[in-house]
C-alpha cells in the first residue's frame, strides 16, 4: 500500500475535560498518514483516481476547529472517519498532538496516534 502523509495540520479547538480547555481552547496539531493504491492515479496522471489532499487538510481543519469533545481519542477517531470517507483511502493514521495540554510538570508534547482501516 502508498502512503500519502500530512504533517504538522493545525487549528485552535475547545476539546478537553477541564472547563479552561473549552473556554479558552488550545492549538492542536494533526499528522496523517493515508493508505491507498496510487498506481490508477499515477498510470492516468487523474487526480479523480487519488486522495485530494487539499480537500483532506481542509476536512481535518474542520474537525480541528469544530464540535467540542472531551478527549483527543475522539477527536483523533473523528479525523480517521473523515480520512476513510475519501472514495481510495483504504487505512488512516491519524497522530494528534495536545502540545498545551493541562500537565503541571515540563514536558515537550502529549500525543494519541490511531490506526483505522476500512472494514
Amino acid at each position: 500500500m502508498d502512503r500519502i502523509a500530512l504533517r504538522g495540520l493545525s487549528g485552535r479547538g475547545f476539546h478537553g475535560v477541564h472547563p479552561r480547555e473549552r473556554e479558552e481552547g488550545q492549538t492542536f496539531v494533526v499528522d496523517v498518514v493515508l493508505g491507498l493504491d496510487t498506481r490508477p492515479a499515477a498510470d492516468s496522471d487523474d487526480l479523480a483516481r487519488t486522495v485530494d489532499y487539499g480537500v483532506v487538510a481542509e476536512q481535518i481543519h474542520s474537525v480541528v476547529t469544530g464540535e467540542p469533545c472531551d478527549l483527543v481519542e475522539t477527536l483523533a477517531q473523528r479525523i480517521a472517519d473523515r480520512c476513510l470517507a475519501q472514495r481510495a483511502v483504504q487505512e488512516a493514521e491519524v497522530t494528534v498532538h495536545k502540545p498545551q495540554a493541562p500537565i503541571t510538570v515540563p514536558f515537550d508534547d502529549v500525543t494519541i496516534t490511531i490506526k483505522r482501516s476500512r472494514t
